[in-house]
Order: C-alpha cells, then sequence, then structure tokens
C-alpha cells in the first residue's frame, strides 16, 4: 500500500484564550496541485463555538471529529503547504496525545486522500521526554511471582525443572485444569517449553493434587519437596491460581536464569484480597479483534484477575451482534467520511470498526471461564448513544432541536429518551438478548456522562415529568434506570454500573453493585446510600491517563497523572471507615481507549499499570513490596 502524500504537522502555544492556539500545516507531495478540499481531523482537543480561525474556515465539529476549508481559492502546489491557526479551544494541550490523532483531505468530487498525522509539537519551549516508568528493582527472593502470594516460606531453591506432571491417579478435574493453565502459558510464551505434562517426563517433577476444605473458596496451598510438589485446594478456581504460581515460577526461571529459581523446600499458602479483581476494556472508541480480546484475557488470568468488564457500546461504535436489531451493527458499528458515524479518535475517512458475533462472544465465555474469569458486559445507558440513535433514529423525539445538549465529549443529544416507549421496547430486546448469551451474574449498564440539560427540551419528556413529578435531567435517568433494574431482576441479573447510577434518588441499592470512577471519596458516598461498590478511580486506575507529567508522556490527563507507583500503592479500602468495609467488593482496572489506537500506545499506557491494580487485588498490604514489583513487572507479557 503506497505511503500518503500529504501530511500534516500541529503544534500548540499558549495564547490569549484559555485553551492555546493551534497552528496546523498540510503539505502536499501528491506530485500535482491540490485545490477544491476540505481537511477534517480527530482531536480530543476540540475547536469551540466561539473561536477564531486564520486562514481557514471551520465547516463542523461532532464531538472530536473536526472539518475545516481553506479560503476560496486556495491551491497547494506539489512540494508546497497551507498552513492556518485556531484558537477558542475547549483546554490546553498538555501533552502529545492531545493533538490531531487522524486526518484526511475530502475532495469537490466526494472522493478522499489519506493524510500522514505528525506528532503535535509543544511551541516555545522543550519537549521533555518521561523519565523511566520503573526504578531498576529488589528481589527479596529469587522468584518471580506476580501478583505476589499472601503466604511464602521456601527455604530452599532449585533450577527449574524440565515439567511439572501428573501424579499417578489424578482426577480428571485436576488433569483438565493442568491442561488449561499449559495451554495459557503456552500461548503467552510460545518461545518457552511448555511448564506441565500429563505424562511422566525425565527431569521433572510430579504434582500431587488434594483437596482441603478448610481453604478458601479461591486459595490454595502448595508445597514443595525433592520429590515433587503437592498442590492443595478446596476448589477448581484454587487450584488454577496454584498452577499460575507453578507457571509462573518455571517461566521465571527459565526467563531469567541469574535471578530467578525454582522452590525446591517450603510452602506457598495463598488466597485473593479481594473477590471482585477486574479490568475493563473500551472496545467501542477503538475496536479490538476477538484474537486480541481473547489474548487480553490470557493476560488477565496471569495476574489472577478474576472479571472482565466489557465495554461493548458508545457514542463511537455499538460492538455486539443483536438479532432484533441488525442496524446496530450494519450502521452502528462502522465510522468514516461516508458512514452514519463520522471518523474519530484515529479513524479517518475509510470505514473503520466492527462487531462480534454471538458465536464469538460464547467462544470467548467458555475460553474465559476456562481461566476462572467472568466476563460482565456493559451496553452503556442512557447516555453515550450516538451509535444507537444513528442506528435507530426513531429513538429521538423529533420535536427535540437537535443541538438541545452536548456531552462532555461534545456529542449533541447522545441519550435515550426516557419519554419514548420504543426505548423501554428497545432495553428490553437488547437486555434480553444479552442476558441469555452472558452467563454472569452482573450487566453493566452503564449511567455515566448524562449531560445536565439532556431532554429538557423534549416536549415529550416535559410531559412525563409534569406525570411523574420528576425533577431534571438526573429525576428522568433515575426513572429510567428504575425500569432496567426491574427489567435484569426479571431476568435473573443484577445490576451493575458507574457511579452516576446514584443520582437523581438513584435506584434500589439491593442486587446493585457501582463502580466508583470520578473520584475516591464517591465509593464511600455510595456505600453509605447501601450499594456494593468496586473501587475503580481514575486517579489511581484508570490506565489511559498519562503517567508523567513530561510533554513526550501520551495519554489523558483529566484524572492528573498516574505514575505506575500511584497505581501500585493506592489503598481503596483506606477510603472506607469500618462499618462500611463490607460494602467494598474489590478494585478495577479501567482501559478507555480514546488514545490507545495502535498496540505500541496500549501497551505503554496498560502495562505495567495492570499488574499494579492486579497485586492491589490480591495481594495485603503488609505482603506488598514495590522494590520487588518494579523487578518482576518488567517480565509480564504484552498485548
Amino acid at each position: 500500500m503506497p505511503y500518503p502524500a500529504l501530511r500534516l504537522e500541529s503544534q500548540w502555544e499558549p495564547a490569549a484564550t484559555p485553551g492555546g492556539r493551534f497552528t496546523f500545516t498540510l503539505a502536499n507531495f501528491t506530485g500535482a496541485t491540490l485545490e477544491n478540499f476540505t481537511l477534517a481531523y480527530s482531536s480530543l482537543t476540540r475547536t469551540q463555538k466561539d473561536h477564531t480561525c486564520e486562514n481557514a474556515t471551520l465547516k463542523q465539529v461532532i464531538a472530536n471529529f473536526h472539518e475545516y476549508a481553506p479560503p476560496p481559492g486556495t491551491a497547494i502546489p506539489d512540494g508546497e503547504a497551507w498552513t492556518f491557526t485556531v484558537e477558542g479551544l475547549n483546554r490546553p494541550a498538555k501533552h502529545i496525545t492531545d493533538g490531531a490523532k487522524s486526518a484526511y483531505v475530502a475532495r469537490a468530487d466526494g472522493s478522499t486522500l489519506p493524510v500522514v498525522v505528525g506528532d503535535l509539537v509543544l511551541r516555545g519551549a522543550k519537549a521533555t521526554p518521561p523519565a523511566p516508568r520503573l526504578p531498576e528493582g529488589r528481589l527479596d527472593q529469587p522468584l518471580f511471582m506476580l501478583p505476589w502470594p499472601n503466604g511464602v516460606t521456601i527455604s530452599e531453591t532449585r533450577p527449574a525443572p524440565v515439567a511439572l506432571y501428573c501424579a499417578e491417579g489424578t482426577n480428571r478435574a485436576a488433569r483438565a485444569a493442568l491442561h488449561d493453565i499449559a495451554a495459557l502459558s503456552d500461548r503467552l510464551f510460545p518461545e518457552l517449553a511448555t511448564p506441565f505434562s500429563l505424562v511422566p517426563v525425565e527431569g521433572g517433577l510430579p504434582i500431587a493434587f488434594g483437596v482441603d476444605e478448610s481453604l478458601p473458596e479461591e486459595g490454595y496451598r502448595v508445597e514443595f519437596g525433592a520429590d515433587g510438589v503437592a498442590l492443595a485446594s478446596s476448589t477448581d478456581a484454587g487450584c488454577r491460581y496454584a498452577l499460575i504460581t507453578l507457571a509462573q515460577l518455571i517461566y521465571g526461571a527459565r526467563a531469567d536464569t541469574a535471578r530467578f529459581a525454582f522452590p525446591a523446600a517450603g510452602t506457598i499458602e495463598d488466597a485473593p484480597r479481594y473477590g471482585w479483581r477486574g479490568s475493563h476494556l473500551d472496545v467501542s472508541r477503538h475496536f479490538y479483534p476477538i484474537a486480541d480480546v481473547a489474548r487480553f484475557i490470557d493476560i488477565l488470568a496471569w495476574n489472577k484477575l478474576n472479571i472482565f468488564h466489557w465495554h461493548l457500546s458508545d457514542d463511537e461504535g455499538w460492538r455486539l451482534e443483536i438479532d432484533a436489531y441488525p442496524q446496530l451493527t450494519d450502521i452502528g458499528a462502522k465510522r468514516g467520511h461516508a458512514e452514519a458515524l463520522v471518523p474519530q479518535l484515529g479513524s479517518a475517512a475509510e470505514p473503520y470498526g466492527g462487531y462480534y458475533t454471538k458465536n464469538e462472544v460464547r467462544d470467548l465465555i467458555a475460553h474465559a471461564a476456562a481461566l476462572n474469569i467472568e466476563i460482565v458486559p456493559e451496553i452503556d445507558i442512557p447516555g453515550h448513544c450516538t451509535a444507537v440513535l444513528k442506528a435507530l433514529p426513531d429513538l429521538a423525539d423529533g420535536q427535540e432541536a437537535p443541538d438541545s445538549y452536548h456531552s462532555v465529549q461534545g456529542y449533541p443529544n447522545n441519550a435515550l429518551n426516557p419519554a419514548i416507549e420504543d426505548t423501554y421496547t428497545f432495553l428490553e430486546t437488547v437486555l434480553g438478548e444479552i442476558a441469555e448469551l452472558f452467563p454472569s451474574d452482573y450487566i453493566h449498564i452503564g449511567g455515566d456522562e448524562v449531560a445536565d440539560g439532556s431532554w429538557l427540551a423534549s416536549p415529550l419528556a416535559k410531559g412525563l415529568m409534569a406525570r411523574e413529578g420528576l425533577e431534571g435531567t438526573f429525576g428522568l435517568q433515575a426513572y429510567l434506570l428504575g425500569k432496567v433494574k426491574t427489567m435484569l431482576t426479571a431476568r435473573g441479573k443484577k445490576m451493575s454500573g458507574w457511579d452516576e447510577v446514584s443520582h437523581g434518588g438513584g435506584v434500589d441499592p439491593e442486587g446493585t453493585l457501582l463502580m466508583a470512577w470520578q473520584k475516591p471519596e464517591n465509593g464511600v458516598m455510595l456505600a453509605e446510600q447501601g450499594y456494593e461498590v468496586v473501587m475503580t478511580p481514575g486517579q489511581a486506575y484508570y490506565l489511559d491517563m498519562v503517567q508523567a507529567e513530561a510533554w513526550l508522556e501520551p495519554g489523558a490527563s483529566w484524572a492528573g497523572t498516574v505514575p505506575v507507583e500511584h497505581s501500585y500503592t493506592y489503598e481503596a479500602a483506606g477510603e472506607f471507615p469500618a462499618e462500611l468495609a463490607g460494602k467494598l467488593k474489590g478494585v478495577q482496572a479501567c482501559i478507555w481507549t480514546e488514545n490507545l489506537f495502535n498496540h505500541g500506545l496500549f501497551n505503554r499506557l496498560v502495562f505495567p499499570r495492570l499488574s499494579a491494580v492486579a497485586e492491589a487485588g490480591w495481594t495485603h498490604t503488609s505482603n506488598k513490596a514495590w522494590p520487588r514489583f518494579a523487578a518482576l513487572a518488567p517480565l509480564m507479557p504484552l498485548l
């Protein structure tokens, strides 16, 4: 495929206006003069309605999508460039990823040309690179295990055995568990020999599997001796976690023989700190093929995380096959110049997107279950529904002005209207199909970031407010979510959502689990209202946040700077008084993908912070050690 012959350079500098100034330069190397065109780009730093522009005219802004036209008669000869400036931005740029992510040129004949986008340059100051994210690290024992177990008493070590194999008489369940964890290790580290065998191996050691009902549900005990390994657990989950620990020990002892060894004598007795140890992944902003999602689940398992929260819909795309509404994937799963959804967040003119079929989802659920991971699906309602409303426009109140409110991301009128009866038909149908497809006890319904003022210009919503005595946007939201709660309960499911589900009176806390994301204090507030809580504050556990102040550090910055050490040392339980401690169900990392438009950015931002959250969820504070984590984390797998 030929390299694009147009290039967009962008610079940001402070200016009299609060958001500063962008300077864009479009250079032409096509071999012909470029004329009769507009330039489109996507950027999280948005141009506002009140702006000033030199040498260009803003044609439209839809969330992060911008389209500019040059002055009439502008022509760019081959080898020349067109430059324009913009002031009136929604915020100052702070990092390299705050500029244009993608661009293209649209010509008068309807055709488009791709544009290469250069890095955002900081003008008038030196753009310093970030410092290393981890110190050198220090081991207190020559053992590779992450998260670190809660009870380790190893007195002797030895080189890694050729393999660990099933002792004679091992039952089918244990053999199946060994098979599944061997396959996990083989997928993650195909360059290394498999750590396990179902049959005896010369130079290997046998594993004797046993049952100990006194051990916690996800706990295990492994005893090491000269003649083999004795593994005890009370459940299949505990057995599999023990095997992951053994696989990690062998992996470390093979990958770095100078630093790591395998236990020869001693005991590991272990159980997790929290029952909910999760990671969220947003596949709406950027679509990840099912093979990538499966590998991500493998990585979660290697980190002993047990919840995969799958964010399947948002303004930028709908990602799940729904039999009753094929429009959701025919229309709502694609962005592009000629699509109903315009390009955003690194996608450009060509159609971009995708969705998961129900058969793919069933296979992924089985894949995750073999690794003791529960998949919790999320369909984000009532806000974040641009993709839904483009696919199903009859769900909008046609009497409402088309841009009567805007979300924080800049989307106009993006929330399902609680006063439209077809809204509930849609939700009953979609949630019914999801409940049938996913065995999880929970369905996550979002409930976040509905703009204050939503629906207030809708005559239908005004009528509903008058009839039901509802007050404002959040009274309407609570009304809708109360009906959704009833739908889920009727299907044997529990509601999960973001902390804004509690707004406007909220929903019945019984059987409702909410995630505190906006700030840590919200977790206590939700617990005081009776909700079960998972802590996932942006200030510690949002893995799309920048890790350093440096301009060349990629990532978002609304929640501040989140270095690895802070993700590691943050104590979710520290927010909760003793009388509310029982409401804290666990912790979760969140991976929002606005900035993660390639694997390189994904790996830089997600790792090793994902392992930091995993250790926070598994390992008690007294057993954690930042220097040890810094030494172990670089050996963890990447996407």
